[in-house]
């Protein structure tokens, strides 16, 4: 069983005052693809359009898949994990970097016994992630990070078909920045920046 953790790197379009966009937005994204180097037995991938390929290169280890996609969209990256030949795949946001690894293992654990799962994201509505067995399910509606999680379950063909796990907030504007707790391990490079602007 192979699966892939598809960090997509989304538009970020708030950071911190004094605090370079770009460089919080590879921040953030670089916290997320380091969270997965904790993670046992799957595989991690970024995927992004074709304007974020350097972001993607800079924080990717050695010998990771990187997905270009023509769009930012859920489905896509989920046919390209497909296409590489996984049986499985989670798709997150890169704006969560103190997510607990936890999560990812509660996002993927349903689809033992259900086809999809979805994390909402807290605080400001849409997804954090959403995980499938791959293919995904011909079901499934379009899909990127500003869904709301209903479309999701109202496609499903019936109820208890689409697993939720609980809801964690993403960095997307200055009401999120209190959230990110210090005491947490992890985030080093949000953290960085945050202490230096």
């Amino acid at each position: 069983m192979r699966r892939a953790v598809v960090i997509l790197l989304n538009p970020v379009d708030w950071s911190p005052p004094g605090v370079d966009l770009a460089t919080w937005r590879a921040a953030l994204a670089e916290d997320m693809v380091d969270l997965l180097a904790t993670m046992s037995q799957l595989e991690p991938a970024i995927a992004g359009v074709e304007a974020d390929l350097p972001l993607a290169r800079s924080i990717a280890w050695p010998d990771m898949p990187i997905y270009q996609l023509a769009e930012i969209s859920i489905n896509a990256v989920l046919s390209a994990a497909a296409a590489d030949g996984f049986d499985q795949a989670a798709v997150l946001a890169a704006d969560a970097p103190d997510l607990p690894g936890l999560l990812i293992g509660k996002l993927l654990r349903p689809l033992t016994t259900r086809p999809v799962a979805v994390a909402p994201a807290g605080g400001g509505g849409g997804l954090l992630g959403v995980a499938t067995g791959l293919p995904a399910p011909q079901w499934l509606p379009p899909l990127d990070l500003r869904t709301d999680p209903d479309v999701l379950r109202a496609a499903a063909p019936r109820r208890g078909v689409v697993a939720t796990t609980p809801a964690w907030r993403r960095i997307r504007g200055p009401a999120d920045l209190p959230t990110l707790d210090p005491a947490v391990e992890g985030w080093e490079t949000t953290r960085a920046l945050l202490t230096t602007s």
